[in-house]
């Protein structure tokens, strides 16, 4: 038990010395104009006040993502095909993707699906 503790504290300590030696030896201390620029983001991170956010942009955000999420759950249908009863199989399938046309139906007729409003 002692030689585990006293390994951990040894790999602790050189990690720890390795990590300030690259923060000491590093380069990137040095802030220029391009470097302190934001990146193809476009946000600023050096202001601080809330700039507007397209509410459209993050509906469309969390449709992607409640779909992708769906689509996700619909690949192991495809897996799960051969091992099971076809019948059940094409039942549940069925059933699967026709909620999941339901719910594109309900934001296309809500108007969730259209960018310009």
């Amino acid at each position: 038990m002692k030689m585990l503790l006293l390994m951990m504290t040894v790999i602790l300590l050189i990690s720890t010395l390795i990590m300030i030696l690259s923060s000491i030896l590093s380069k990137k201390t040095i802030l220029n104009k391009e470097k302190t620029t934001p990146f193809e983001c476009g946000f600023d991170p050096k202001n601080l006040h809330r700039n507007t956010f397209s509410i459209q942009f993050f509906l469309i955000a969390i449709i992607f993502l409640i779909f992708d999420v769906e689509i996700t759950l619909l690949l192991p249908l495809v897996l799960t095909m051969t091992t099971s009863n076809l019948k059940i199989w094409f039942m549940l399938s069925t059933y699967f993707i026709l909620i999941l046309i339901l719910g594109l139906l309900y934001e296309w007729k809500f108007g969730a699906l259209d960018w310009l409003k």
